[in-house]
């Protein structure tokens, strides 16, 4: 098949799902060439070695990837973050149907929603279907975090997300709660195919503790309850505050926060103003690392805010998580929960909620290592059944050739 990629974010950018799926397409021996921006997330600063032209193309691993113009931004502003929205789907929609070349199929990476523009377009121009890959529910989504400008911004991309719907040939999603949503919106339930998200088997696994990166960042001879990723609104953060706080009497427990995002800075002024010594920041490490911090912590974290949104959604770390071998502490509601205790990989407690965290974090903390390490192990069983790159990418390969085969569904 040649296959169209389309996504705003792709590789440096650490969205790395979209290109491991076209890279093991083409080793499976078909064509792919992807449509993508400049990369400026999760930071909103161009990557170094990039500056935003007409269009750039590049060479990755077999994929052939066209970059277009976008506005650079990732900042809490509504009205820049969509002015970066709209940039890339106008670039993609004018510039992109006429440079990619001929495809049978295009595979559409959501958010934002507005990539959605380009696919149709691009659909309908060059006449072939498109699947379309939702990785979170917009508006919902805005709402959650706080970026929806109004409710009419709200009931106008309710409407392009039905329209966009609806006219793709097959809509994927993560979770079972996304596909109830989306039924409820009115797709037909036969469109859509609940395919999660994977960890890469190639780099997410178990490892022994490495006491050498333990000594540069503080992390031996304590009890790492380790949250790793974006720390933005949809986080919800502020809890741990307030669970670090009751939990001082615990000498060696400490929390640690490895990543970026927009929140960053502000949730190391309020632990700095609070006094509190047993949070530790660490900066944004390359995937590849990731492995060997979780080595090191006691317990992962799952964190998300309390909202009917993130009842249905189910973090790509959960599966990192798993992966890795490590028991894990999910705050979420919902679907998540419903992965870590299908698992038996750990300990789960209601969201925002600082009181149950604690008292979550105390039953990890007085658990023999061995039970702990069972819990690990259970996670880890769990994810080599479901959840790995080669089982999933099966799932998408055979979807993409069913759309192929039988064009847009009506």
């Amino acid at each position: 098949m040649r296959i169209l990629v389309l996504s705003q974010w792709y590789r440096p950018e650490p969205e790395a799902k979209i290109h491991l799926l076209a890279r093991d397409l083409v080793s499976r021996g078909h064509q792919v060439t992807t449509i993508t921006g400049f990369p400026n997330y999760p930071t909103g600063e161009l990557y170094p070695g990039y500056r935003v032209r007409w269009r750039q193309w590049e060479e990755m691993d077999g994929v052939r990837v066209l970059r277009l113009p976008l506005y650079p931004d990732h900042s809490r502003s509504g009205i820049k973050r969509m002015l970066n929205y709209f940039t890339f789907a106008a670039s993609a929609s004018v510039l992109g149907s006429i440079l990619s070349g001929p495809a049978d199929v295009m595979w559409v990476y959501h958010p934002p929603l507005t990539t959605g523009i380009p696919a149709w377009w691009i659909g309908l121009a060059r006449r072939i279907p498109f699947v379309y890959e939702v990785q979170d529910m917009w508006p919902e989504t805005l709402s959650a975090t706080g970026m929806m400008p109004s409710s009419r911004i709200a009931t106008m991309l309710g409407w392009l997300a039905k329209f966009i719907y609806h006219q793709a040939a097959a809509v994927t999603v993560i979770s079972p709660g996304f596909k109830r949503n989306l039924i409820e919106k009115g797709v037909p339930a036969e469109r859509i195919h609940v395919i999660p998200n994977w960890a890469d088997e190639d780099i997410y696994r178990p490892l022994p503790p490495d006491s050498e990166l333990g000594a540069v960042y503080g992390l031996n001879g304590r009890f790492n309850v380790m949250f790793a990723g974006n720390m933005g609104a949809a986080q919800g953060l502020d809890s741990v505050w307030a669970a670090a706080e009751r939990l001082r009497d615990l000498p060696k427990m400490q929390f640690i926060l490895i990543g970026g995002g927009v929140d960053v800075q502000r949730l190391r002024t309020a632990a700095e103003s609070r006094r509190l010594e047993n949070v530790r920041f660490i900066e944004h490490q390359p995937i590849e690392m990731m492995p060997r911090f979780f080595a090191l912590a006691d317990v992962l974290l799952v964190h998300l805010k309390r909202d009917p949104l993130f009842e249905i959604t189910i973090p790509s770390k959960t599966i990192a998580y798993l992966a890795c071998g490590r028991p894990i502490l999910c705050a979420v509601a919902g679907d998540a929960a419903d992965v870590t205790r299908g698992a038996g990989s750990g300990v789960v407690c209601p969201p925002e909620n600082p009181e149950s965290l604690v008292q979550a974090i105390r039953e990890l903390y007085t658990m023999s290592p061995e039970h702990r390490s069972q819990l690990g192990q259970a996670g880890r069983q769990a994810y080599l059944s479901s959840y790995t790159r080669a089982v999933l990418v099966d799932c998408y390969e055979t979807l993409l050739k069913d759309v192929t085969g039988h064009g847009r569904r009506n």
